[in-house]
């Protein structure tokens, strides 16, 4: 039998156990990359665990989330972001160089090689052909060590593209399309595999797109195979000796087939206030719109902006409208600049806003109070943009570019625009935004510089045998880690520094929550179906660590954030009878015993003492995860001599 694209890389990078899907594996890694809002703590997890040197074969520390310089904490973060970087033999991007996937897919993604880095959209490197995933910070920091990366075998799906992208019609479009069929959930316990003919059709950057919205169907990954459209751009790139053909075999056996014909394929858009809640462009047009953002890691190539840009030239946007265009890098921006692109927008009338995520994570541009914004971005959770109020919405930078010229949602395949876009045979690259590290020897002698905001890594305690716990919050289902954890310009600065984030834990849902938990002690969250999609922030798994939260019992959950619990030390418990959720209360008593046992049972009897009854709770755990939760975390877990 035939292997899939993920099924030949996972073989050759296959440390220990088996590849049939549902069974754990460990995955060598090739690369890391990390970002300014997790790879602080994700760096103090690396430093504690005594390792001089990265032992991959190319980590790369990015500065792009928290790039708002409005007091010292941002500015001391990446300072210390470039000093450990440094000296423990990781590349540095500076802020201003770019977004980290877009950055890594123009100057170090190799087809072939494994990726996971501390941003969940790390999957977009999937455009290029590489097998890359979005983890928690800890996760990281054991493979920058030298370590194995832990996932369970998925499943594979395989979505086949058939015909051509007609004129104004999109891979945004794609990526919508797959979201509007399978759900933010259709893609849990899959990698997605694109094929078809008319794959022959997108270039990278296009490919770039699909893969990193893959995320939002809560995929493992998702990957296209490494062809001449993949050799053509790193040949751009100066790098065409990194291309390593990659296809599947064509006897390859797939879990799950779709079919999706581009001929018929029309603009989408994501309704507020999830990225599967999609329409066609057609059936809200007309409805007013007070904001545009074009960019993020999502659709920020210089393929994207050039097509913006080309609507744009020579026409002004509507009196009511504010613009932001974001350019994914550095190179992207000078390649605007050359190309007379970047006049087209600033005499338009948008703001060219510097090289970053920007407002796609809340970090400025927030719209007016319940104020419609169309953005180009990769998730439209309520309140991420900064603005609670705000009615987000997801769509292609040209319909974003056409809507922000009518003042309103507007069809852009109405627009007498040619988008016939020319794209340079060769980038002009420039890597002096990018500082390698010392060497071995010089790295003996740099110092790592911290800041009053830098806070030690908050460390759990081993999980005892019997808790009793209350209940101190109880949500609902797609619980994202936009709701656990915030970010915005407000709270991202304070990334390393779990004491104070802790205030805003779950703020969105519930207020009262922080001072509840505390008070408790110890306690438990009782969650519903999907819990924890979104961000890989592990920080929406420390901060309530801290706050002493034991478990999660929810009816499912997003396969990031269960990682990061049982890294955190915290049991991700599953209801084995749905309905149970219904029967437990806010302040609700909790006792599990003999809890060692039935977590390798995969099975955890609970009795509630407020109302008398028993429920059960499954787990499944293998001897490692297992071994981590007895430890309280990871963290232990290494430093007790584990690999």
């Amino acid at each position: 039998m035939g292997q899939t694209i993920a099924q030949k890389i996972i073989a050759k990078h296959l440390v220990s156990g088996e590849m049939k899907a549902g069974k754990e594996i460990a995955l060598k890694i090739d690369q890391t990359l990390t970002q300014d809002a997790t790879g602080t703590m994700a760096y103090l997890e690396f430093e504690s665990m005594g390792v001089e040197r990265v032992r991959t074969e190319r980590s790369v520390a990015y500065v792009d989330h928290n790039t708002l310089q409005t007091g010292f904490e941002n500015p001391d973060d990446h300072r210390f972001i470039r000093t450990i970087a440094k000296k423990h033999g990781i590349y540095f991007s500076r802020p201003g160089n770019g977004i980290c996937h877009q950055v890594h897919l123009e100057r170090f993604g190799i087809p072939g090689k494994t990726l996971i880095g501390s941003d969940s959209h790390t999957p977009t490197g999937g455009g290029l052909g590489m097998l890359a995933f979005g983890a928690g910070g800890m996760d990281v920091a054991v493979a920058m060590g030298g370590g194995a990366y832990y996932i369970t075998m998925p499943k594979m799906l395989k979505v086949n593209l058939r015909g051509r992208l007609r004129p104004f019609v999109t891979a945004k479009d794609v990526s919508l399309e797959i979201l509007r069929l399978l759900s933010v959930k259709g893609g849990v316990g899959y990698i997605i595999e694109w094929g078809g003919e008319g794959i022959k059709t997108l270039s990278v950057p296009e490919r770039a797109t699909i893969t990193n919205m893959g995320t939002e169907l809560g995929a493992t990954t998702s990957i296209f195979p490494s062809d001449e459209v993949t050799r053509a751009f790193l040949k751009a790139q100066g790098r065409e000796g990194d291309f390593v053909a990659l296809e599947s075999d064509p006897d390859a056996v797939y879990d799950k087939v779709i079919e999706i014909d581009l001929d018929t394929l029309e603009p989408m858009i994501a309704m507020p206030h999830s990225p599967d809640n999609v329409v066609k462009v057609s059936e809200v047009e007309g409805m007013k719109v007070d904001q545009v953002c074009i960019g993020s890691c999502t659709n920020s190539s210089l393929y994207d902006m050039l097509k913006a840009a080309a609507i744009f030239r020579g026409r002004t946007v509507a009196d009511s409208v504010d613009v932001s265009v974001s350019p994914g890098s550095r190179q992207v921006l000078a390649e605007l600049m050359r190309s007379g692109a970047a006049e087209d927008f600033i005499s338009a009338g948008a703001r060219l806003l510097e090289c970053a995520c920007g407002p796609c994570i809340g970090m400025g541009f927030s719209p007016s109070s319940g104020g419609v914004s169309l953005r180009t971005f990769n998730r439209n959770f309520e309140g991420r943009s900064g603005t609670k109020d705000a009615k987000v919405c997801l769509c292609s930078p040209e319909t974003a570019a056409a809507s922000a010229l009518a003042g309103y949602i507007f069809d852009p395949r109405k627009l007498d625009v040619s988008l016939a876009v020319k794209m340079p045979e060769t980038f002009h690259t420039d890597d002096s935004g990018i500082l390698p590290p010392a060497s071995a020897e010089e790295s003996k002698d740099v110092e790592i510089l911290r800041g009053p905001n830098i806070k030690p890594f908050p460390v759990n305690t081993p999980v005892p045998d019997k808790m009793t716990v209350k209940v101190s919050l109880k949500t609902g289902d797609n619980i994202t880690t936009d709701h656990i954890m915030p970010a915005g310009a407000k709270i991202l600065p304070f990334r390393s520094n779990i004491p104070y984030m802790s205030q805003f834990c779950f703020s969105a849902v519930d207020k009262e929550f922080p001072e509840r938990a505390k008070a408790y002690k110890a306690s438990v969250i009782i969650g519903g179906v999907n819990y924890g999609q979104g961000s890989s922030r592990e920080h929406a798994a420390l901060v309530p660590m801290y706050l002493g939260i034991k478990a999660v019992a929810a009816k499912s959950f997003a396969r990031i954030h269960a990682a990061n619990l049982i890294n955190a030390g915290i049991l991700p418990l599953e209801f084995e009878d749905a309905s149970d959720y219904d029967e437990i209360s806010l302040s609700d008593e909790l006792e599990m015993d003999d809890l060692y046992a039935g977590l390798k049972a995969g099975r955890v009897k609970v009795l509630n003492k407020t109302t008398g009854k028993t429920f059960c709770l499954k787990c499944s755990l293998t001897e490692r995860t297992y071994g981590i939760l007895r430890a309280g975390g990871l963290l232990n877990y290494t430093k007790e001599g584990n690999a």
